[in-house]
């Protein structure tokens, strides 16, 4: 299994990124996919969820409205659309695979994640 995150930088409050996460090694249509951030000095914490088809997504209450997750299963690739960003959303953003088909906001229930992008926003 090989998650591989890109798209990360320095943003602007109220500006704009995308994460992308490209999957290989596993059948990435069948499982739920999930975003994790990791800022300095805090724990890892769930961001957004999405199930193995795309019609059931979660977010954590500090990015609902601003953040999106979507997913293209011909392109095996997993994405996050972050708008309106804040300073307080400055960490590492890391995909993670889940266990099941199933989107769950638990990190327990994810087996393997990437390496991570680092996400700053600041002016």
């Amino acid at each position: 299994v090989q998650l591989v995150e890109s798209g990360g930088g320095l943003a602007q409050p109220g500006g704009s990124l995308r994460l992308s996460c490209a999957a290989s090694g596993f059948t990435f249509s069948v499982y739920a996919m999930g975003w994790f951030r990791q800022a300095p000095g805090k724990e890892r914490e769930f961001v957004a969820a999405i199930t193995w088809n795309g019609i059931i997504t979660y977010y954590a209450d500090s990015v609902k409205g601003r953040f999106t997750i979507s997913r293209d299963n011909a392109r095996n690739t997993l994405y996050l659309q972050m708008n309106a960003l804040k300073p307080d959303d400055t960490a590492l953003y890391s995909c993670a695979k889940a266990r099941t088909r199933s989107a769950t906001t638990l990190l327990d229930n994810y087996d393997y994640s990437g390496q991570g992008t680092q996400v700053t926003v600041s002016s």
